[in-house]
């Protein structure tokens, strides 16, 4: 199977992590990807995966031109799916600023907003991630079939959760992990695991790093409207811990936790329909 890598605008996270997969992909049947290959234009191929999100007339321009071309296109990773961190760009102050700057240079001429790729063109199928693990690209290209996530981030964490542990207050120090076999939340963190998608291996989480959800929420919410996934976070850290509720609603909406939170709400107020779970990997 021949597969490309188109990059738009986002940070090439996704295609370093590919490219860690090392020996376990077949790289010599990769056709394109800028990063590592010199070509022009995306070949005809049998799988094209998208990074980024459309920020710029170039990538509106480059995505198009490559849909055609291939047979089955997948978002791959929180840029392509929802914009991502250069869906920040999207703030009024950020792009007036941008636009006064008067020596720009010889650089594409910025979009009004920046787009999930779906806005665009048909997508197959959607791997979340910031970046998705290498392991997650292994099986979306040798065995496709078997990436179907059916659980959450917490059942391959498999920390302890007491029940007579529960904190008042969030950590100040957010990466002190205390108990390496303690729940990070049963620790204080604000981890949000507990409502992510599994097939990660819980990476953060066992270094004592909370998730902050890049996978995206999982099955039993993916389809609700944009409010589900953080209603369910707060329900969970009701549960579990003393923290009182209006500190923790606070928390979740910091930049570097809603950039993740929100990635599959953005077409509650589009003409998009919501991504149907048996498309997300």
């Amino acid at each position: 199977m021949r597969f490309a890598v188109l990059q738009l605008t986002g940070c090439a996270g996704c295609e370093v992590s590919l490219l860690n997969a090392g020996e376990e992909l077949d790289l010599a049947k990769l056709a394109y990807m800028p990063l590592v290959v010199t070509a022009h234009d995306v070949p005809g191929v049998d799988v094209l995966l998208v990074t980024g999100g459309i920020r710029t007339d170039e990538d509106l321009l480059k995505l198009r031109e490559s849909a055609s071309r291939v047979k089955k296109i997948i978002a791959v990773g929180t840029c392509a799916i929802s914009g991502g961190v250069a869906g920040l760009g999207d703030r009024h102050d950020i792009r007036e600023l941008f636009l006064a700057n008067t020596h720009q240079g010889r650089v594409p001429r910025m979009l009004p907003k920046c787009r999930p790729i779906d806005t665009e063109v048909k997508v197959d199928n959607y791997l979340p991630g910031c970046p998705p693990v290498p392991s997650l690209f292994v099986q979306l290209l040798n065995e496709p079939e078997s990436l179907k996530s059916t659980s959450i981030v917490c059942k391959e964490c498999g920390r302890r959760k007491p029940k007579d542990v529960r904190p008042t207050t969030l950590a100040h120090e957010i990466h002190k992990d205390a108990d390496p076999e303690l729940c990070l939340v049963k620790q204080g963190q604000l981890c949000v695991g507990t409502s992510t998608r599994n097939g990660c291996g819980a990476i953060c989480p066992r270094a004592g790093f909370p998730c902050v959800g890049c996978r995206g929420p999982s099955n039993n919410l993916i389809e609700k409207d944009a409010n589900a996934w953080f209603s369910s976070l707060i329900k969970v850290f009701a549960h579990m811990t003393d923290i009182d509720s209006q500190e923790i609603s606070e928390a979740l909406k910091s930049p570097h936790l809603a950039l993740f939170l929100f990635q599959f709400s953005d077409y509650s107020d589009t003409e998009l329909e919501s991504r149907p779970k048996e498309k997300v990997l």
